[in-house]
């Protein structure tokens, strides 16, 4: 029997997270890289990799893509829509051996709730024009299902670390804030749990299926940056009022502060039987400290 055949559109953060363990059970893995520095981590990883502007078809896509098993895209969408769908969707009609899809969109597909707890049943409401892109990338991605019968899943990621991508890199790097906006919560995950629940719905392939990915503790921004100041053994900053840090904040970072949820993730658990290896920051800051030390 042969092996199992993954392609990433995206080969980023969270996917090289996937296909590392995959690579290391005997999958295929291959992708996408969105420029050649890129490309080079993808194939240090083990996978094999081809550059694909957003523009067109990556070369000889429709040869790399035939017998693929398992498709993954986090290849974000623009103001145009979902680049993938618009270079490759004649290509993934026409794929008859996929038994599973997956597209990492995000939780700010849901916008503010005043701090109120959503679920997959939730109405997507974004706020932002990136939220919005995304929402209408999923339904892009989701209407592959309908029209060629692409077992798609959707995931709807939380604020995603790990290793190099945490608040302690944020606090060595002497960034690192502590803003006091009272009762703004923010919702995390470990990309090793996000991983963890790509493969668990890899085992339980329910096309059409909607998952909130986070961990078991929404905290707030300041909460975090105080652990990991106490992990490092510094002081943490004084704390800043939300306005007097809004002053100098981009675009973007305001837009994450704009939106305040609860996201549940009961969903994961009941349906995948997900168990996470870091249940909340606490346990994920002190594995990435470990790990470095």
């Amino acid at each position: 029997m042969a092996a199992p055949r993954l392609f990433c559109f995206g080969l980023g953060y969270s996917a090289l997270e996937l296909a590392r363990g995959l690579l290391a059970e005997g999958w295929s893995v291959a992708g996408t890289c969105r420029n050649e520095e890129h490309q080079a981590q993808a194939t240090e990883a083990g996978a094999d990799a081809v550059i694909f502007d957003g523009t067109r078809p990556f070369e000889n896509a429709e040869s790399v893509l035939a017998g693929v098993s398992h498709i993954l895209s986090s290849v974000p969408p623009g103001p145009d829509g979902d680049p993938v769908v618009t270079a490759h969707g004649d290509i993934l009609h026409s794929l008859n051996d996929v038994t599973w899809a997956g597209y990492l969109s995000t939780t700010g597909v849901y916008g503010d709730t005043g701090g109120a707890t959503v679920d997959e049943t939730a109405p997507v409401n974004p706020g932002s024009d990136r939220s919005r892109d995304r929402a209408d990338a999923e339904q892009a991605w989701l209407a592959l299902r309908q029209q060629a019968g692409l077992p798609v899943h959707v995931f709807r990621l939380a604020g995603i670390y790990g290793p190099g991508r945490s608040a302690l890199d944020q606090v060595r790097a002497g960034g690192a804030r502590r803003i006091d906006k009272p009762g703004h919560k923010f919702s995390r995950i470990h990309v090793s749990d996000i991983a963890g629940v790509l493969r668990a719905s890899m085992a339980r392939s329910d096309p059409g299926a909607i998952y909130n990915v986070c961990d078991d503790e929404a905290a707030a921004a300041a909460d975090i940056t105080a652990f990991a100041c106490e992990l490092l053994g510094i002081d943490p900053p004084p704390l800043v009022p939300f306005g007097e840090a809004a002053e100098d904040m981009s675009p973007m970072a305001l837009s994450f502060w704009n939106d305040n949820r609860i996201v549940d993730n009961r969903r994961i658990k009941r349906e995948l039987a997900m168990s996470f290896e870091y249940p909340t920051y606490r346990e994920g800051l002190r594995s990435i400290l470990a790990a470095e030390t």
